[in-house]
């Protein structure tokens, strides 16, 4: 398995690594537990080295999930894990909280659930207005000098707020999402990372699934699934978007891939420095994710891929309104 390092940190993970929301949260039906777990250690086997989880993702179950799986291997891996919500009696977000002692609190928490001494890398999940990022990254800058912490890491975060962060303690890795049919980090986002020196963790880099080419504007989703929700997924929207899908099919069948190994080394191929995090629960597409890493695309062919998808104009928000406004996207 290749490695890639996040940053100036000298964090080093596997070059693609396992994001395991989809386990338990947004995307039903979900596998039994065993299931799951078998599916974390195989990950382990063909050399992912770095899992991604949330207190979010559930909430807790996940976390449990990860932890159960991952604690007989503990030493071969990292594990990532978000903090920043307030839950409802139901579980349900209602709100963000990155109050210093609520992230400590949630620190101590997930440090059980996942049965770890130190969490590898804390995210802060979603940018708190109402909490100054001076004193978010304080709090987290204090768990790691007390060895409950290893990395600090930010999601969704706009530059100046990362750079505010920084400037407290290091920033390890920004996780956005970043994928052909979601190219707005290019603008400002990716410079600014290069020049700190902080590394990209692209969550739904697949584009939720809509990359692999598997669903079209027939397919339904279970009444749960996060994706009816979503603007981008209306039928109207995924047939609109279905031009980047063939496109992306047409090269595969030329480099004799698939489409979403095609959507993967592309995002691999634009800088070392960044490490998709695709989630599945099945062990065909996580081989099939895995063998992303053995495409290689010349620099022409980026450029070719690039330049047909920017002809495509992708329609939908990629979050509703509300869910906009609970997150403060």
């Amino acid at each position: 398995m290749q490695k890639r390092t996040l940053g100036k940190s000298h964090l080093e993970v596997s070059a693609l690594g396992l994001g395991c929301m989809g386990m338990s949260y947004s995307y039903p039906p979900f596998p039994g537990k065993q299931e799951m777990i078998r599916l974390l250690r195989l990950a382990v086997e063909r050399g992912i080295t770095f899992f991604d989880t949330a207190e979010a993702y559930g909430p807790y179950v996940n976390e449990e999930l990860v932890g159960e799986a991952l604690a007989p291997i503990r030493s071969q891996v990292v594990i990532a894990t978000k903090f920043g919500f307030r839950f409802g009696s139901q579980g349900e977000i209602v709100g963000l909280d990155s109050r210093p002692e609520h992230v400590k609190q949630v620190a101590e928490a997930s440090l059980k659930r996942l049965r770890v001494d130190a969490i590898d890398l804390f995210y802060q999940h979603r940018v708190d207005p109402n909490v100054p990022i001076e004193e978010v990254a304080g709090a987290v800058k204090d768990l790691i000098e007390a060895g409950k912490v290893k990395h600090f890491g930010l999601s969704e975060a706009g530059v100046q707020t990362i750079r505010r962060a920084h400037a407290v303690v290091p920033v390890t890795a920004l996780q956005s999402e970043y994928s052909l049919w979601w190219r707005a980090p290019e603008a400002e986002m990716l410079p600014t990372l290069e020049e700190l020196g902080i590394g990209l963790v692209p969550f739904s880099p697949l584009g939720k699934g809509f990359l692999t080419g598997k669903i079209n504007e027939q397919t339904t989703f279970e009444p749960s699934d996060f994706r009816n929700s979503v603007p981008r997924f209306t039928p109207e929207a995924r047939k609109a978007n279905q031009a980047l899908v063939d496109k992306l099919g047409t090269i595969a069948q030329q480099k004799q891939a698939t489409p979403a190994q095609i959507a993967l080394a592309w995002l691999l191929a634009q800088k070392p420095w960044i490490v998709p995090i695709p989630g599945t629960t099945k062990l065909s597409r996580l081989e099939e994710n895995i063998g992303a890493l053995a495409v290689t695309l010349s620099p022409d062919e980026v450029r070719e891929i690039e330049s047909a998808a920017s002809q495509i104009t992708i329609q939908g928000a990629r979050y509703s309104e509300a869910m906009q406004r609970m997150v403060g996207l």
